[in-house]
């Protein structure tokens, strides 16, 4: 029984993001697991969430059980604690946000400016911009 469950998750990997930059204690931080382009910056279709509390400089996130494949991360500093990422004009995010890879965006982020691939337990490194 043992190694039917070792081999059940053989292909579950850990994938750490250390979020830097984190300006203050204020609020909480989301992370968002995306694994479809489709999906990408919907909150509501994401692959998984990870919400802590918010530590000024690095905030680290764990999800455990990431199956191989191609995912992207949105993460971003809920200051005032309404759980959503505040936008000027629907569009300019007013909270820290950070991405995975670090793009220079203009205009709305892509999944495929974000994209990385899971193969083996991962750790990214994401800088949060305000």
């Amino acid at each position: 029984m043992l190694m039917m469950t070792k081999f059940a998750y053989a292909d579950e990997f850990s994938l750490s993001v250390h979020i830097k930059g984190v300006k203050n204690n204020h609020g909480n931080v989301f992370v968002e697991l995306y694994n479809e382009a489709k999906t990408f910056r919907k909150s509501a279709q994401a692959f998984a969430i990870l919400q802590v509390p918010a530590t000024e400089g690095i905030v680290t996130v764990k999800f455990d059980g990431v199956k191989k494949g191609h995912y992207a991360i949105l993460a971003y500093h809920d200051e005032d604690g309404n759980g959503l990422l505040n936008k000027r004009f629907g569009m300019i995010p007013t909270e820290g946000y950070a991405l995975s890879n670090n793009p220079v965006v203009i205009g709305p982020p892509s999944f495929e400016d974000s994209d990385f691939e899971v193969l083996s337990d991962t750790e990214l490194n994401v800088a949060m911009h305000y």
